[in-house]
């Protein structure tokens, strides 16, 4: 009967040791979450990929325009 309840208490341990995995894990995923916010200042909320650019149609390439 020793066998089961070391049985049992090796499966304690192991669930403990992925609770304990999981939670540093949801740890790690919060602080990476924060850093990502932190990280991109948006000066009056723009784009700074799309800084400058002004909606409406596009001009026709060079080559199109003297046909």
């Amino acid at each position: 009967m020793g066998d089961k309840s070391k049985a049992t208490f090796e499966k304690r341990q192991k669930e403990l040791k992925r609770q304990k995995k999981q939670k540093e894990k949801a740890a790690k995923q919060l602080a990476r979450k924060g850093e990502k916010t932190r990280d991109t200042p948006r000066a009056g909320g723009e784009d700074p990929d799309l800084a400058g650019l002004i909606p409406g149609p596009n001009q026709p390439p060079p080559e199109e325009a003297g046909s």
